[in-house]
């Protein structure tokens, strides 16, 4: 069961400074970046921009050369700015990844440190427990009951039993201990570790989010209607007499200028930023699909400890046959003492504490800062237990001294329990053992008369109730070794509490209010989870104690309907499972939070997985798609909350771009009809395209979230992007833009004025009008880039009517103030519209098939 050597001491941080410049950090290859020359060359061989260059080509031959400088002038804007957008994307992803690159613990100048993986060099010292993933190669020079699984690498789906005693036992970079622990010696790191050799030859090209998936069809769907109608305004252009070449570079440039081309990089910029925005609220994103997921999420399945409560346990409460007991002062600091009653009894008391003591993994540590602050290493119920040790006047490191571990049997998900064995000198040995009630109140376990299992197994209820958890305690003296969990001599019961954190309430009150319906699932006993619940809302009191599941009921068949339970205790890892594809069958999109390792498979299944950053293993965070760096569940609430913001963004920027260019495609059809010959030239259709879809169209995505955001039910994931009316929306504002741009060009020409940049200057201030129209808040500091686009914009816009070099390349005229004023009102008007009816169809309109609100959920 165990191998051991002489242990290590570690590397000193010199050493390790000086190892770390010779092998460089512990990382396997990452893809390259890609060159700017390529990311240029793939702007360029998107269709519309290549019908560009073309249409470039055309109009050089033509010896159009003024509209050959403004098409040229549209691609390589429209070229920078995409390249730009990659490069900052990526940037946002790369800094992501960084933050959640995972840590490891280590021997460093003699004492235990936690560091990042990329840190490791050969020769360190790694400590190694459940749940942790192997950060480098390493040969075990200590272990106990370790089991490695080492699928991802060998394909074999068995956990493989690693002895340090055995000379060829070797750790593999990647592989994730599933069970005991180990002290390692670091052997080989990144590109020299087996995994590294693996990942050197393996670079994943990204992929689309679903939501990117859905936009490019939807272009492309745009693009065959707009060259449809392009066609019309050409062949009309000719039936009217207009040249050739000028009606094939207009319909090209109405084309390019009505297709929002710019809308993929736009939506890869947003949801990047999302992320990043994620992270500056504590949230990481780890797969970049999670932000747009996170806006549809109706479930949320959480754990207790650490999530809805404090994290830190404090005993307070022992009892023993014929004694009880109190424990006082917190639970992070041994300022306190241990109160029995009756008196005789302490003897009793303190021989529990002691046997807690030894059975325990934590380490807990003197403050040596000016601050007084103690420190505690390992499971927070294990420090728990030494703190009251140290109370009631025991030396847990000296305990250890005196009664050195021989061996184990760790603790797991399924036996609930754990033992470890320990002698003194030449003394018997002696077996410590803790668990929960239920696994070592059992004859198999204990000798004991029924009569006092019955009484510990009421007092356990007892205390469960009151919301404490319940641990039972357990000893035996052995002369020879044997069997380690039975014929043990109970001592008595220990409650440890662990408060609700005071924003947990608000919290799940947040997410009721957003339309998620919040269910916890605990491994605690089931009168402890009830508490809890009641006391964060989630349960009132007045509900039944149906409203609370037991693993035990589900294994019987006794919850026909997993979704009808709010609270669930005493899970396993496969019931965790059972629960989550229960709500995602009912059509449920799922976020489940976990930290341990037997939260792994319910974190992938659900839709979305939330690890915690601080006590989470490293099993729990790789498997997520979220981590939470300060384990808050408020936290989460906040990255749907963003989640929710970078969908409406995506929808205000396509209501916005599309309308403009309905606008533009119905303004060179109907112009003819009201005696606009050729209403706009083909470098004003495309310095109208540069000036909206450019930076103002990247500005919208940076728009802050709206007021209503966490009061509306999620969208279904399976809503096209312009559901909830955001179609007519287009249609409805493209109309109100064509009307008022042509009206002002009409009244343009029956006043002898230029009505062809009259015309042009009111429809590029209409679709100004119309993205200042469309934001949530009009007055804001929340992002003022929006406003300076737009002004930008407007400037750029009048310089094309006064400045000479712009006049001759777009053939534009200068206007008097009465035109401008016309064109004013024009985006006074897109304004209204927006203001009035465009607005509102940003948000989606929710699911109509979502789950309803959580029964017994006080409200």
């Amino acid at each position: 069961m165990t191998g051991t050597a002489t242990r290590p001491t570690g590397l000193t941080a010199a050493e390790a400074a000086r190892l770390l410049a010779e092998h460089g950090p512990n990382r396997v290859g990452s893809a390259p970046r890609t060159p700017i020359r390529s990311r240029v060359a793939a702007q360029l061989r998107d269709p519309l921009v290549l019908v560009l260059l073309a249409a470039v080509v055309l109009t050089v031959v033509t010896g159009d050369h003024a509209d050959a400088i403004v098409i040229g002038l549209v691609v390589v804007v429209n070229t920078a700015v995409g390249v730009a957008q990659e490069v900052r994307a990526d940037t946002a992803v790369a800094a992501l990844s960084t933050l959640s690159a995972p840590a490891a613990r280590v021997l460093r100048d003699g004492g235990e440190r936690e560091l990042p993986s990329a840190e490791l060099v050969p020769g360190d010292v790694l400590l190694l427990s459940e749940g942790d993933i192997v950060p480098a190669d390493a040969a075990p020079v200590e272990s106990t009951a370790l089991l490695v699984d080492e699928s991802m690498l060998t394909g074999e789906s068995v956990p493989v039993e690693k002895d340090a005693a055995v000379p060829s036992a070797r750790l593999a970079a990647g592989t994730v201990v599933v069970r005991g622990r180990a002290v390692a010696v670091v052997t080989a790191t990144g590109q020299d570790s087996a995994l590294g050799r693996i990942a050197a030859s393996l670079h994943p090209r990204p992929r689309l989010t679903p939501l990117q998936q859905r936009l490019a069809g939807l272009g492309r769907v745009l693009a065959l209607v707009t060259v449809v109608l392009c066609l019309v305004v050409f062949v009309l252009g000719l039936a009217r007499g207009q040249a050739l070449e000028a009606m094939a570079v207009t319909a090209i440039s109405l084309a390019v200028a009505a297709v929002p081309e710019s809308l993929p990089a736009v939506v890869t910029l947003a949801l990047a930023i999302g992320a990043r925005r994620m992270a500056a609220r504590r949230a990481i994103v780890r797969r970049l699909p999670a932000v747009e997921t996170l806006g549809s999420v109706t479930l949320l399945a959480t754990d207790k400890t650490g999530t809805l409560t404090e994290g830190r346990m404090t005993l307070e409460r022992l009892w023993g046959p014929g004694w009880e007991a109190t424990v006082t002062g917190p639970g992070d600091r041994p300022e306190g003492e241990l109160l029995v009653e009756p008196a005789a009894g302490r003897a009793a008391a303190v021989a529990l504490l002691r046997t807690a003591a030894l059975c325990n993994d934590a380490s807990l540590r003197p403050p040596v800062a000016a601050d007084g602050r103690w420190t505690l290493l390992g499971d927070p119920t294990e420090a728990a237990l030494l703190v009251a040790a140290v109370k009631a006047g025991l030396d847990p490191a000296g305990l250890a001294r005196h009664s050195p571990r021989v061996s184990e049997e760790p603790f797991d998900s399924l036996r609930k329990r754990m033992a470890t064995v320990h002698r003194a000198g030449s003394g018997p040995l002696e077996i410590c053992l803790k668990g929960a009630p239920e696994a070592v109140l059992d004859p198999a376990v204990l000798d004991a008369s029924p009569e006092l299992l019955a009484s510990a197994s009421q007092q356990a209820a007892r205390l469960a109730a009151r919301g404490y958890r319940v641990l039972a305690v357990a000893s035996a003296l052995r002369d020879a070794p044997g069997p380690t969990e039975s014929g043990l001599r109970l001592l008595g019961l220990v409650g440890l509490a662990d408060p609700p954190k005071p924003a947990a309430a608000a919290t799940l009150a947040a997410c009721r209010r957003a339309g998620i319906t919040p269910v916890l699932i605990t491994g605690d006993h089931p009168a402890t989870a009830r508490a809890i619940a009641r006391r964060v809302g989630l349960l009132d009191h007045a509900d039944r104690a149906a409203a609370v599941a037991a693993g035990g009921d589900r294994a019987a068949g006794a919850v026909p309907d997993l979704t009808a339970v709010r609270v669930f205790a005493r899970t396993d890892p496969q019931q965790k499972l059972d629960i989550v594809r229960a709500w995602q069958a009912r059509g449920a999109v799922t976020a489940m939070t976990g930290d341990g390792v037997n939260d792994g498979p319910a974190l992938q299944q659900a839709d979305i997985g939330v690890a915690m950053g601080r006590r989470g293993t490293e099993v729990a965070r790789q498997a997520a798609d979220l981590v939470l760096a300060d384990d808050e569940l408020a936290t989460l609430v906040a990255a749907v909350e963003e989640g929710r913001r970078v969908y409406d963004n995506i929808r205000r920027f396509l209501l916005y771009a599309l309308a403009g260019g309905v606008a533009e495609i119905l303004v060179m059809l109907l112009g003819p009809l009201l005696g606009l010959a050729l209403p706009l030239r083909a470098g004003q259709i495309l310095w109208i395209n540069l000036l909206t879809h450019g930076l103002t169209g990247v500005a919208v995505g940076a728009e802050p979230v709206s007021e209503q955001a966490m009061r509306r039910p999620p969208r279904s994931p399976r809503e096209h992007v312009l559901a909830g009316g955001l179609w007519q929306g287009v249609l409805g504002l493209g109309a109100v833009v064509t009307a008022v741009s042509l009206a002002t060009a009409v009244w343009a020409r029956a006043a002898g004025a230029p009505w062809q940049s009259v015309l042009f200057l009111a429809l590029l201030a209409a679709q100004l009008g119309v993205v200042l129209g469309l934001r949530e808040r009009l007055v804001t500091s929340a992002n003022p880039f929006l406003p300076l686009a737009v002004a930008g914009s407007a400037g750029l816009a009048l310089a094309a009517l006064y400045l000479p070099v712009l006049q001759d390349v777009l053939l534009t005229e200068p206007l008097a103030l009465p035109e401008i004023g016309a064109a004013a009102l024009a985006g006074v008007v897109g304004f209204t519209a927006a203001r009035v009816g465009g607005r509102g169809r940003i948000l989606p309109a929710g699911r109509s098939d979502r789950v309803g609100p959580p029964r017994g959920a006080g409200g």
